[in-house]
């Protein structure tokens, strides 16, 4: 059975894997990564729907910039389902500029921004986990602190019941096709075909695609 359904509004939450350029001043403009192809792909699929899709995706922001905006930026929207990456740079921020987010604070955040979603509104909850490849090499140190992190997110999903994206082993099963940089050049920003692959595993698992 397919989660989204007639008259859904689908709310994109996250850094500048789900910002990818998206006109702030324009309300309705969703940038040009998955939010995007997904709107795409859904109205070619269900053209017979009637949905209404916003990004507010941020580049930059970290689970707590979520906290400080999720009031205006998601409860207010009244979304029907809501859909969240984001993790990357609370664990970048320690190797480019030495600010840190413990495993704690991450958790502490992640699980303010869900409860907050499941007692002021009444959506559905997609959590995509984040992910990394090693390209350049570099990146491979940092899977001491993304890893942990990334269990949070699993280990919420499972907490609060949501749907659940596992884009880490995702993007490495593609990887063993086509080279990491193919996918995301710098590890962390997607390709077309990498946003291509977040759009597709996200369908997927709203039951929309078969």
């Amino acid at each position: 059975m397919m989660l989204i359904k007639d008259n859904s509004v689908v709310l994109f939450q996250g850094d500048s894997i789900t910002d990818c350029g998206r006109n702030r001043a324009v309300s309705s403009d969703l940038g040009g990564g998955y939010p995007s192809l997904i709107a795409a792909m859904f109205s070619a699929l269900y053209p017979e729907m009637n949905i209404k899709f916003i990004n507010r995706g941020i580049s930059g922001n970290r689970v707590k910039d979520l906290v400080n905006r999720w009031d205006e930026d998601c409860i207010k929207l009244n979304p029907t389902v809501v859909s969240i990456l984001i993790g990357i740079n609370d664990t970048w921020r320690r190797y480019d500029q030495n600010d840190p987010t413990s495993v704690e604070a991450f958790e502490k955040s992640y699980r303010d921004i869900l409860t907050r979603t499941r007692e002021k509104t009444k959506a559905e909850i997609i959590l995509l986990e984040p992910f990394l490849l090693h390209t350049p090499e570099d990146r491979k140190a940092w899977r001491e602190d993304l890893n942990p992190k990334i269990q949070v997110v699993r280990d919420l999903a499972r907490e609060f019941g949501t749907l659940f994206v596992p884009l880490d082993g995702i993007f490495w099963h593609y990887s063993a096709y086509k080279p990491m940089e193919f996918w995301a050049p710098d590890g962390v920003h997607p390709s077309k075909e990498g946003h291509a692959v977040i759009a597709t595993a996200w369908m997927r698992a709203v039951g929309a695609l078969r």
